[in-house]
Formats: C-alpha cells, structure tokens, sequence
C-alpha cells in the first residue's frame, strides 16, 4: 500500500504522539503504512501525491481566523505551506481528511467564512448527519446521530456554495463538509477514544478550551457518551483510499 501522511501542528509531545498513535490504530494502518510529519517543526517537504494514498491533517492550537498581527512566524508559514499543498490537492480533487484544524485550512482555502461565531468548549455533542451525509461514502455505516468529541475556538458561518454539508450540530452548524468528491474535513476529531480525550484534556487544560476550574466538569461530560461511531470516518477514509 502506498502511505498516507499525517500532517500534525502540535507542539507538546504529550498531545502530538498520541494523536498519531490514535490516527494509526483507528485508522487501521499497520507500520510504516502511516508517515509523520511534524509542521510545525519542519518546513513541508515536496511531496509526490502519485507516491501517497492520501493526506489526514490532525488538530492544532492555530487558528485560521486570528489577526495576521498576533500569528507567530511559525503559524504564519505553516498556513502559507498547507495553502500551497492545498492548491495541488484540490486541483487533482486528492484524497484529503481534515481534523478540526482541516476545517480552517479546507474552508479558508476554498472561501468558507471562519470565525469564532460557533465555538464549542471541550465536549462530546451530537453530530446529525445531513441528507448528502446520510449518501456519502465516507460515512457508510455510521449513524445517522451520534456523539463525537469536539474542542474549538473557532468555526466555519459560511460554507462556500461548491462545498456539500454532510454533518452540524447544536452549537456549530458546520462538522463536516466535502469539496468534489475526495475533499473532507470534519470539525470534530474521528481519531480520539475516551483516554485520548482526557490525556489531550490534560494537556491543554490552560489553553482556553473550557473555562478555568471546570477542567472536573468537563472530564465527566466526556464519560457520558460514547465516542467512538465517529471513528468509522477516519477508518472509511482509509479503506476507501489507500492504493
């Protein structure tokens, strides 16, 4: 099999080896089935896309709709490479998952509106499948409702009119959409599990997910509800592609 490539912005260790571990377990990848590529580390290298299965892109602390005044060099130059691989991408209509961050950086280079109308703290919420989603393939077999798990500050108000809505929420109107027919993103994460929910919690417990001394609260309301419907996108989107 021709690998995939995970495509990760985290900085902490701590949240970033298990993000890849999670992606390549529920993914169904054997080693070395799954390249690593830290961005935010190290520039984007020059990929063959002849020479890959597909690209996952993971979450990550960046925000697409942060003034460019107050965006690091590093967030500056990551958004402007993942533009760049997203021209190609999206051209050749290649096989791409975007994970919570693939929402601001499908929708912002496809024109969505992103901003910080429907943020949703860090919980698990239900995610109501639209009538195109119920069709998708990427979504076979899952059900029509179902909880996933979400943690974000900012979101998508307007979809451009080339995308199809295949999945919202409550509080955020868009959680996955799709451009032609191999471009997805989803706003919530089809890669964690109960303990990854609650290590990332952990880690990113002073970041501004969730309000300050509810980081009990919000562990409890993880517990409630099962996550684990939304792992047949992640697992779908690799049997689907992988060449």
């Amino acid at each position: 099999m021709k690998p995939f490539v995970l495509i990760a912005t985290r900085a902490e260790d701590a949240a970033a080896d298990p993000e890849f571990a999670l992606v390549e377990k529920y993914g169904g990848f054997e080693p070395g089935e799954l390249i690593r590529w830290q961005l935010d580390r190290h520039e984007m290298p020059s990929y063959n896309l002849d020479d890959l299965s597909g690209i996952i892109v993971g979450g990550s602390p960046f925000n697409t709709s942060d003034d460019e005044s107050v965006k690091s060099s590093t967030q500056r130059r990551v958004e402007a490479e993942m533009s760049s691989l997203l021209d190609e991408v999206v051209e050749r209509d290649f096989p791409f998952l975007g994970a919570c961050y693939g929402v601001g950086t499908l929708g912002r280079h496809e024109g969505a509106t992103i901003d910080r109308t429907h943020s949703e703290p860090v919980s698990a919420v239900e995610i109501t499948l639209t009538e195109a989603g119920v069709a998708d393939p990427l979504l076979a077999g899952v059900q029509p409702s179902f909880y996933a798990m979400v943690g974000h500050k900012e979101a998508i108000s307007t979809l451009p009119p080339h995308a199809t809505l295949l999945a919202t929420s409550v509080a955020a109107p868009v959680q996955m959409f799709k451009i032609k027919e191999n471009l997805y993103a989803t706003q919530f994460h089809p890669e964690l599990d109960l303990p990854g929910v609650l290590n990332r919690i952990d880690v990113y417990k002073d970041h501004g997910y969730f309000p300050d001394g509810a980081i009990e609260q919000v562990r409890a309301q993880v517990k409630e509800h099962s996550i684990a419907e939304a792992q047949k996108v992640l697992r779908n989107f690799v049997k689907r592609y992988a060449r």
